[in-house]
């Protein structure tokens, strides 16, 4: 054999990385265009649309007891606000608060207090181990809560709805919930990150993301059946297939508490077990988007904890502990979810051999050897992944500007690169955390920080 030349080795491993890279995408991207091509077929055949929320929506009572479970964790900045929001704008009487805090967490118990006002509809839980443990965990502590208020009371909530300490919820919420569920066992309404001033790049790239996710890829899941994964906000479940989920778990309660993406497992495994599910977009008449509004990691390290804890939950966990499912849909959508190490890989490859390339032209156009010879058959697929690419941004700068405005939508496309760093350093961080757990390591509420609330800050759409 030859013996290869350095620059041949670096030329060489130039054309792997290409192929690589360049097959994965247009992998990729063809599994979106079928994302695409099912929500325009589902959109013009009417089976997908946004209703319009009738004026008087705010002012219906609810048709049963609805539990709201809020578990904390050394959220003291943000909590009240949560809090004393919710009460305000939901004046329902069948409205039940369940916040759980840790005993070790008295500063979160102090500001949960302080924001009550005294409301009997509030309730104060305080776990009976020191915090963290996980996030299910905590939320089992509040469902035996429910439990004792139900026994004591002789009345049987009629659904449980979960939101994090740093919601904003949304005044048509509950009651929009409450009709849903009388017809399904989930529901799920959209999430809608605000953008931050402070940090347009890294909070801001989650704009996009929920808005093409909770606008699009649900509103697919939703048409063809399958699972719907809950977001852990602005979702309700019935009482009835919660009972039947805590019977079939070890765990104290219905949420698996060794799980890190617990309302993801709900969700699929109500569909696994028959349940229905809802996905609920609707507008109020000025257009405004009935959802759950929340402040999104503004810091990079945070950022990546966050999408860390998403991609171990439900790309490692989801298929330790969900399996897969013999139905084409089911299948294709799990696939997409356990997409992200493996996107991660594929990306960090592309910028990889994007500096490579960069270098490859100075020292070739500094005569140290000639450049990489890009095949016919290559040469095409670098075209169709161009054309993906257009395709896709163009999709994005849509539904990000149907939300925040042109001005986000520009901005949106721009934030490309930087989430896909971000889901890089997740998707490495997230391989080592599954490692660890394989090892033994115990799992820890790995939350994130939060100091910004939408109710406290001058924005143009908090004031729902």
């Amino acid at each position: 054999m030859t013996d290869f030349t350095a620059w041949q080795w670096f030329v060489l491993v130039q054309h792997e990385l290409l192929l690589f890279a360049g097959v994965f995408f247009l992998i990729g991207a063809l599994d979106e265009l079928g994302i695409d091509c099912a929500y325009l077929w589902f959109r013009l055949a009417g089976r997908i649309r946004t209703e319009t929320l009738g004026i008087e929506a705010d002012h219906h009572e609810l048709t049963g007891l609805a539990a709201v479970f809020i578990p904390t964790w050394q959220e003291s900045a943000v909590i009240g606000a949560t809090i004393s929001h919710a009460l305000n704008v939901w004046p329902h009487s069948a409205l039940r608060m369940y916040i759980g805090c840790y005993r070790n967490d008295p500063a979160t118990m102090s500001a949960v207090l302080e924001a009550t006002s005294g409301d009997p509809r509030l309730r104060l839980v305080v776990h009976d181990c020191d915090g963290p443990s996980t996030k299910a965990d905590c939320l089992n502590r509040l469902y035996q809560a429910l439990q004792t208020d139900e026994r004591r009371l002789m009345q049987s909530a009629h659904m449980i709805v979960l939101h994090d300490a740093e919601d904003m919820v949304d005044a048509a919420a509950l009651t929009l919930l409450d009709r849903t569920i009388r017809g399904a066992e989930l529901a799920q309404i959209p999430v809608l990150p605000m953008p931050q001033p402070h940090s347009v790049w890294i909070a801001g790239h989650y704009c996009e993301e929920f808005a093409e996710a909770h606008g699009k890829a649900m509103m697919v899941r939703d048409a063809i059946g399958a699972g719907m994964p809950l977001a852990g906000v602005g979702c309700a479940i019935s009482r009835p297939i919660l009972t039947k989920l805590a019977s079939t778990t070890a765990d104290r309660g219905p949420f698996a508490a060794d799980c890190l993406t617990e309302d993801y497992e709900l969700g699929l495994g109500v569909a696994d077990m028959g349940g229905r599910a809802k996905f609920v977009r609707q507008r109020y008449q000025d257009g405004r988007l009935v959802a759950t509004r929340a402040c999104f990691p503004a810091r990079l390290d945070q950022a990546v904890r966050q999408k860390t804890r998403w991609v171990h939950g439900i790309a490692f966990q989801g298929w330790d502990r969900l399996g897969w499912s013999g139905r084409p849909a089911e299948f294709w959508m799990r696939l997409r979810d356990r997409r992200g190490p493996f996107t991660a890989i594929v990306l960090a490859a592309a910028y990889v051999l994007l500096i490579l390339s960069a270098a490859g032209w100075a020292l070739s156009s500094a005569g140290f050897g000639e450049p990489l010879d890009v095949s016919p058959i290559l040469q095409i697929v670098l075209a169709l992944n161009f054309v993906s690419f257009a395709w896709r941004v163009t999709w994005r700068f849509a539904f990000t500007a149907r939300e925040y405005g042109v001005g986000e939508g520009l901005r949106a496309i721009l934030r490309v690169p930087i989430a896909n760093i971000i889901a890089i350093m997740a998707g490495r961080r997230a391989l080592v955390a599954y490692w660890l757990s394989l090892k033994g390591h115990a799992l820890k509420w790995d939350k994130t920080d939060h100091f910004e609330h939408p109710v406290m800050m001058p924005l143009r759409d908090n004031t729902i």
